[in-house]
């Protein structure tokens, strides 16, 4: 029965596309069953709203003529409310103190109850009133609808929101144009007399609803293609609503309830009312401003359409409020093509995704500053995260452009007046200090690094992030921006490999960089060539004597350089974002070997060392689970060691993955105890068996009766919480006696053995005696594939 448009609960939804993902109407303590039976309730709500318009729409077909009390009253009405309500049930969703949605929800009552009035004051034929105080409501209804949007597009785009409304105002007069084109029997007779109440309403109404379709599709332009697609009912049911009054605009005064015209409104508010239960969850990532091709289309398509109009009147008569409205769209939509010509500018000059200058801004403003500063000393730091590959592969490439944000907004609280800040590319920043010395550069240095070691908090999970900074200084180290940026890229790479933080540059960075660079590419081709290799240390039992634990460790041997030891590739390693890699190479290698030595006769079990980074890959434990499994092992064969900074940015996420890994069976080592500045509450917590006391303990044990307390008291500590103890760096007698003095359980060191490879650790276990045959400490489930 509808006469009006309904409301547009898809504000209401468009609103929960803004949310971060909390919304205040859902109780967090929600049990899974209530969150169950609300679902369901809600697509049972929905699926009546369908059957409702369905069952209108037949029902105006099959009565026939006349006004039917049961199709055009209580059908009507109930098709009507039940979009109201589910606006309302979608405002509680969201949150109360949303002023947006409260005014949507607000527009969609008002328009449903000039509805119900307007029933109420219709006559047994089907005719009412017109215009009647039901128009009051229906006026009512865009004004709030419109202040919904005004509000939304305020709050999304913050500085581009004018830009937007413009945008809108274009569109909707480029709509009117052609409207008043269409329109032009109402118009040529308001005209050729005095203007009626009649005409002026019932034109209004197909006006005002292009003028929210033209608001909403530059909104999706703005926001774009994923939150578009999201628009689509909304826009759909606004564009049933203007057809079906710019119909009812031509009938004038000679509508009648009851004819199949209405079923158009209520067709419409069932779009937008699936609209509204789709959008009320939020996107993953909030819709960032997209000016791109898309956000030209609106405005671009009324300018021709208002074109059209005008060159239409200069070849046939054309009503004067169409030529009117067209000169003002062409003359509207000048404004903002100017503005965008500065728009474009800006962006060529800016980052995308974290609105700082970009690399070919940076390269063109540099020179500029120390051209206008020549008598003056100038730095230039280029930063780098440390290990962000890891981020992107473990946590996503979602959580890693947050990431980026988050660094850009604490860069930019560190700048001075005088300093440029730009992010050249991936998570690489790049920072001009005005008026620095090297002294000052250093000292700003310091407090980058400072800023960015405070936790980020992401997703959910907390990150403890790092930078390297390479430090080039003008004009002594180069007299333009590619040469210090050249320079400060070296030195930069020096600092990441020396863990020294920040670095500035001298000559020696020269041949530093060009080594690098040839070792990063040798590395990454060593992980496909099987160049690396590993060697085993066993860990002497210092009861029995016996050996059934070896520790894998990773050598490469390079084709030109020989045998390298970890220390000469591991830190490049990390910066190049390759310890998965590795990682996995090495898990291969041992398991390999372990399914040997079980094969022969003689199972060892061995312990790999897992590195902090591997903290955040959820999948380890599966993944670890199915390499053993596929060699028909135990999970009683592997030692995962980790260190005390695997523990130290996000101890819920680490237990979580630990205590998988030993559900499995897997054995859990902290590998250098007492050298890290972690809480020995993880002893407690975590799911660990064993703890290799560092070697810087047990080298000074003989001659230092401090160092041998530390050591005995650390044996003491783990065998009261039914730790093993294993004492690294057992180099001679002396300290492999007091450690049996002290009950310490299992040696490792030169005096035993060094690390060695398979063949070679085979007869040096035949010399000893075969060890006894493995046996798995804990029941193992099968890993799944």
């Amino acid at each position: 029965m509808d006469r009006r448009p309904h409301g547009r609960p898809g504000q209401v939804a468009l609103i929960g596309v803004t949310s971060t993902g909390t919304s205040t109407g859902t109780s967090t303590g929600m049990s899974a069953g209530d969150t169950s039976i609300r679902g369901l309730a809600r697509t049972l709500l929905l699926l009546l709203a369908g059957l409702l318009v369905v069952a209108y729409a037949v029902g105006l077909v099959v009565k026939g003529s006349g006004f039917s009390p049961l199709v055009d009253g209580w059908l009507a009405m109930v098709s009507e409310w039940v979009p109201v309500l589910i606006a309302w049930l979608a405002l509680r969703r969201v949150g109360g103190g949303r002023i947006e949605v409260a005014l949507a929800a607000a527009a969609l009552t008002a328009n449903a109850l000039a509805d119900t009035y307007y029933l109420a004051s219709t006559d047994s034929g089907g005719a009412a009133p017109f215009p009647s105080p039901a128009d009051a409501g229906y006026l009512l209804f865009y004004a709030l609808m419109l202040g919904a949007l005004a509000v939304l597009v305020n709050r999304r785009l913050r500085g581009s929101a004018w830009s937007v409304l413009l945008d809108s105002a274009v569109g909707s007069l480029g709509a009117a144009a052609v409207l008043a084109v269409l329109l032009s029997p109402v118009l040529d007779s308001a005209t050729s007399g005095p203007v009626s109440l009649t005409m002026a309403v019932a034109t209004a109404y197909p006006v005002l609803d292009l003028l929210l379709v033209a608001a909403v599709a530059v909104i999706v332009a703005t926001h774009g293609p994923t939150s578009g697609r999201r628009w689509l009912l909304l826009v759909a049911g606004l564009l049933v609503f203007a057809a079906a009054d710019t119909a009812f605009a031509l009938l004038g005064g000679g509508y009648l309830v009851g004819t199949p015209l209405d079923a158009s409104w209520n067709i419409g508010t069932l779009l937008i009312a699936l609209w509204v239960d789709r959008s009320t969850t939020p996107l993953p990532l909030p819709s960032r401003p997209v000016t791109n091709v898309s956000a030209l289309a609106v405005p671009a398509v009324s300018t021709l359409a208002g074109l059209g109009v005008l060159l239409l009147a200069s070849q046939v008569p054309v009503s004067g409020p169409a030529v009117g409205l067209a000169g003002a769209t062409m003359a509207l939509a000048a404004i903002p093509l100017v503005a965008r010509q500065r728009v474009l500018r800006l962006l060529a000059r800016t980052d995308d995704l974290t609105g700082l200058r970009n690399r070919r801004a940076f390269n063109t403003d540099v020179p500029l500053r120390l051209a206008a500063s020549e008598h003056r000393h100038s730095a230039l730091l280029l930063l780098d995260l440390d290990r962000f590959k890891e981020v992107n592969d473990s946590l996503g490439h979602d959580v890693g452009d947050r990431l980026l944000i988050q660094v850009g907004i604490r860069l930019s609280q560190q700048l001075r007046s005088g300093d440029l800040l730009a992010r050249l590319g991936g998570d690489e920043f790049a920072i001009l200090l005005g008026d620095s010395t090297r002294e000052d550069a250093a000292t700003r240095a310091e407090k980058l690094r400072s800023a960015l070691a405070v936790p980020f908090t992401l997703h959910g999970i907390a990150l403890q992030t790092s930078v390297s900074i390479g430090i080039s200084l003008y004009p002594e180290q180069g007299q333009d921006v590619i040469a210090l940026l050249r320079k400060a890229d070296m030195t930069m790479y020096k600092a990441k490999t020396t863990h020294t933080g920040h670095k500035v540059y001298d000559s020696e960075d020269d041949s530093h960089g060009d080594i690098r660079l040839r070792t990063l590419q040798d590395l990454r081709f060593a992980l496909t060539d099987d160049q690396l290799v590993l060697h085993y240390q066993p860990k002497v039992d210092l009861v029995t004597g016996d050996v059934q634990d070896v520790e894998a460790l990773v050598r490469w041997n390079h084709p030109t350089r020989g045998m390298l030891m970890p220390d000469q590739f591991i830190e490049l390693v990390e910066e190049a974002g390759l310890m998965h890699a590795l990682t996995q190479e090495v898990l291969r290698k041992a398991l390999d070997q372990a399914a040997v030595w079980q094969a022969q006769g003689h199972p060892l079990r061995i312990a790999v060392n897992l590195s902090a980074s591997s903290r955040v890959d959820m999948e380890l434990p599966e993944r670890i689970g199915a390499m053993i499994s596929a060699r028909g092992l135990t999970a009683a064969a592997l030692t995962l060691e980790i260190t005390e900074e695997f523990l130290l940015n996000d101890r819920d996420r680490a237990r979580a993955i630990l205590t998988r890994l030993r559900g499995q069976g897997i054995r859990i080592s902290v590998d250098d105890f007492g050298t890290g500045y972690s809480s020995l509450a993880y002893l407690r917590d975590l799911p660990i068996e064993e703890l290799k006391l560092d070697q810087s303990f047990v080298f000074p044990m003989v001659d230092d009766a401090r160092a041998a307390t530390l050591v005995s008291s650390a044996i003491a500590l783990a065998h009261s919480l039914g730790l093993r103890m294993v004492a690294e760096g057992v180099d001679n007698m002396a300290a492999y006696d007091k450690l049996i003095g002290y009950g310490c359980d299992f040696a490792q060191g030169y005096h035993l053995s060094r690390p060695v490879s398979a063949a070679v650790l085979d007869d040096w276990l035949a010399a000893r005696g075969a060890p006894p045959e493995l046996v798995p400490a804990a029941p193992v489930a099968p890993a799944a594939l």
